[in-house]
């Protein structure tokens, strides 16, 4: 007995230090659980109360709704921008900082080396210091806006028991906001829409390589998919003969690895914005409907702020203005929305507001260049881009008269940028002159002189009026080149030799059918387009769409809009999978292919989460892009390694044209025939799929379309907490080419209908809350009825919370 107790004795002492342990673990994790609860806890923004504040002139009332919308109401517009600053530095000052940073070549000095090829990049537009030039030069309201809003930002932030919880991750401290980063917002907003989708330099290396008249066709648009609002369809480029080109006698180009192909016909990320209205006549109430789905990244949280601004006119003391829509956090300014008078919307216009110019340098001095008033000399700015946990690296930027030299030419000729968001005066605050306006006619006469990028700029009002202009102060007047390609600016009156006069801009108003549509096409004709240019205009199938959306009805409301909206009608691709059923039909021998054609049998006629037939076009479509271009790209890739097909959907006339066509001389030569590569194409989608979990019949377009809607530091996290702080992985339908456009990361960041004179009856969702703190009640409410497309009132709900924001010589 003796011999056993000494046995179990050890072992239960064993037991009881395991014990000990793993209680002293859990409760080690409890603790830390605790702490980072309490840290969260302490960064979240106030919601009620009374908050002393110094710098108001007047107390400010912000209530909140079941959906954190704020209403802020205030007894002159400077509180006003104050008390939104207050609630941006609460509630969104990480995602201002990551803005203001990304315009500067900042980013880096925040979270590390990952940043730093970002910053090298951008810190070459030098936006900084544009920024404080044009802080300087804007009128005195205007600047008294932003450094009210300015000290509301940091008072906002300095009210925070505990910093905001993504500088505790970092391990890093907030600067303080001021004027200038408003700027820089608004800059980042620049660099967000700039594209690739029309590279100047690339397709130099296109003409350098092929004869002209091959890549006219080869990056001409399609007449087929425009919908203009003004002018006709475009004459379609004709296939170039053998006499131009023929792949069967040329010289062999070089094999083409799968990874350049891939990487040079890189598709350009998915555009997508629409706005759209209809006239008076075709609403009950008389009024006119205003929809409005600008389409960008989706993070978490939203890059929109929801509120409603409420402020005494200053023209007439007896009247409140009252502003409802959608903010940009870090500008004290309402983006699109509605005055109740007249609602308004955005959508990028990709009109070609960048040139490219050849600096000719001197041979007997590279540090000048040719000017039009001579020899001059380039300007050296020396960057200093701060690293956390690294050394400071030195960024030389060359500039030039038009701007900073930023790329090379085929012949390794320096390319200087001449960008409109360069210039000083394309930026300000004149939005806010939209709060004001009462008519139609009011507000497109305020569009030309807008401080942001061109846009179209679509305005319906309360009688019932529509209207369509370009917003933004500045439209370039071009003599003496062509846009499309570097050209040299050095000779007198050659290059952007002025502005677009206000007066002078296109306009459209009340339309004989009273319908508007703007979705990133073409929708100029004529000379008005060789004003705008051509900046990588969509296909226009997403237009077209649209336009015929609104010659269905006869009668609207508000939730016809959202069904427009919400349209993901597979029109477009429509054609696309009749050639995967063709080829799949005439290749039936081949095993995958004919269980390729079984999963595909039934087409919905949508991009449904639950088609694979869809997603299988899709795939065969992109597939047969990058096989019909390959023998393209290899020969301009041979001779310029980093080449990039220069276009995004401009070459999608040109494949359907060959695929159509089929003409021998421009097929791959390792194909024997059309038919051999559109056979391969369909056996690679056949293959993936097989390989994919489930097998063909199991890859449904909601398995590529699952959204990842994330949160900027969620990968900082261990991976089994990320769904604490991102949006729920969620299949969508939609896709480009169709107004629902939708990718796992793009989408609508809100989608609006407002009728003016009736914002009852108007609606807005956004895919996430108002806040970035998890802990916040507001943190993602609004993603679930923008999953589901489903209207939430453009108006606040009933009020859950009161915060009083009062000057501090009238706090009791």
């Amino acid at each position: 007995m003796n011999a056993i107790r000494k046995n179990i004795a050890p072992a239960a002492r064993w037991r009881r230090r395991f014990g000990w342990g793993a209680a002293a673990l859990f409760a080690l994790l409890l603790l830390a659980v605790a702490v980072a609860w309490l840290l969260l806890a302490g960064s979240r923004a106030r919601l009620d109360g009374r908050q002393r504040l110094a710098g108001l002139a007047a107390p400010v009332e912000v209530q909140r709704d079941a959906l954190g919308v704020a209403r802020i109401s205030a007894q002159n517009r400077t509180d006003l921008a104050y008390a939104l600053g207050f609630l941006h530095g609460q509630e969104r000052f990480f995602e201002m900082d990551l803005m203001r940073r990304l315009a500067a070549g900042e980013i880096s000095a925040l979270v590390g080396p990952a940043a730093l090829k970002v910053d090298e990049a951008n810190r070459r537009y030098r936006f900084r210091a544009l920024a404080r030039r044009i802080v300087a030069q804007l009128p005195a309201d205007q600047r008294g806006l932003l450094d009210a809003y300015a000290r509301g930002v940091n008072a906002g932030l300095e009210a925070l028991h505990v910093r905001p919880w993504e500088y505790l991750l970092l391990g890093q401290k907030p600067q303080p906001w001021t004027a200038e980063d408003s700027i820089l917002v608004m800059d980042a907003m620049s660099l967000d829409l700039i594209t690739t989708r029309f590279n100047t330099p690339q397709r130099a290396r296109l003409y350098a390589t092929l004869p002209k008249p091959l890549v006219d066709f080869l990056l001409a648009p399609d007449p087929r998919w425009e919908a203009p609002l003004q002018g006709g369809a475009g004459t379609p480029v004709p296939l170039p003969d053998a006499g131009v080109f023929d792949l069967r006698t040329a010289r062999p180009a070089p094999a083409l690895r799968t990874a350049a192909l891939t990487t040079a016909l890189r598709q350009p990320a998915v555009i997508g914005s629409n706005n759209f209205a209809v006239g008076g006549a075709l609403t009950a109430s008389g009024a006119a409907i205003v929809a409005n789905d600008m389409h960008l990244g989706l993070h978490v949280p939203n890059i929109w702020y929801r509120a409603e601004l409420r402020y005494p006119d200053p023209a007439d003391h007896g009247r409140m203005i009252t502003l409802d829509g959608v903010i940009l956090p870090g500008a004290p300014v309402l983006v699109a929305g509605t005055n109740g008078h007249i609602a308004w919307g955005f959508t990028d216009t990709y009109g070609k507001w960048r040139d490219w110019v050849r600096v000719q340098r001197d041979p007997a001095d590279p540090q000048r260049y040719r000017a039009p008033a001579g020899w001059i000399g380039l300007q050296t700015h020396h960057e200093l881009i701060d690293v956390a946990g690294a050394k400071p690296v030195t960024v030389n930027v060359r500039d030039t008269i038009w701007g900073p030299i930023m790329a090379h030419g085929p012949h390794g000729t320096p390319l200087a940028m001449d960008w409109i968001a360069l210039h000083p005066h394309a930026v300000n605050l004149n939005l806010l002159r939209l709060e004001t306006a009462s008519s139609v006619q009011q507000a497109l006469a305020i569009a030309p002189t807008l401080g942001i990028p061109p846009e179209n700029f679509i305005v319906g009002d309360a009688q019932g009026h529509i209207g369509w202009t370009i917003a933004g102060s500045a439209i370039p007047l071009r003599r003496g080149f062509d846009p499309n390609l570097p050209a040299d600016f050095s000779q007198a009156g050659v290059g952007w030799t002025g502005w677009l006069a206000p007066a002078d801009y296109p306009s459209i108003v009340d339309p004989p059918d009273g319908r508007l549509w703007t979705a990133n096409n073409r929708v100029l004709g004529g000379a008005w387009l060789a004003l705008e240019g051509n900046g990588g205009y969509d296909l226009g199938a997403r237009a077209q769409q649209l336009r015929d959306d609104l010659n269905a009805r006869e009668r609207f409301t508000p939730q016809d809009m959202l069904d427009i909206q919400l349209d993901d009608r597979a029109v477009y691709m429509q054609h696309w999978y009749g050639l995967l059923r063709d080829t799949l039909t005439q290749n039936h021998t081949s095993p995958q292919l004919r269980a390729l054609a079984a999963a595909t049998q039934v087409w919905s006629g949508r991009a449904g989460i639950d088609s694979v037939s869809y997603h299988a076009a899709h795939a065969f479509r992109k597939k047969v892009i990058a096989a019909t271009l390959a023998p393209f790209v290899a020969r301009v890739e041979a001779r310029y390694p980093q080449f990039a097909w220069p276009s995004g959907d401009d070459s999608l006339y040109a494949v359907w044209t060959l695929v159509t066509q089929r003409p021998p001389y421009l097929l791959d030569p390792r194909y024997r025939s059309w038919n051999a590569l559109l056979a391969d194409c369909a056996r690679q989608v056949a293959v993936a799929f097989a390989k994919a979990p489930g097998g063909i019949a199991a890859q449904t377009w909601g398995l590529r379309n699952t959204t990842r809607i994330d949160q900027a530091l969620s990968a900082a996290l261990p991976a089994p907490l990320r769904w604490l702080i991102d949006q729920p992985r969620t299949q969508l339908p939609g896709d480009a080419n169709m107004p629902r456009v939708q990718g796992p990361a793009f989408g609508a960041s809100e989608r609006f209908g407002i009728m003016p004179g009736h914002l009852a009856e108007s609606y807005l969702h956004m895919p996430g809350g108002q806040s970035d703190n998890p802990l916040s009640p507001y943190y993602d409410t609004g993603w679930q009825a923008w999953a589901k497309g489903q209207p939430t009132p453009l108006l606040p709900g009933p009020t859950l919370h009161t915060l009083f924001l009062v000057p501090v010589s009238r706090v009791r």
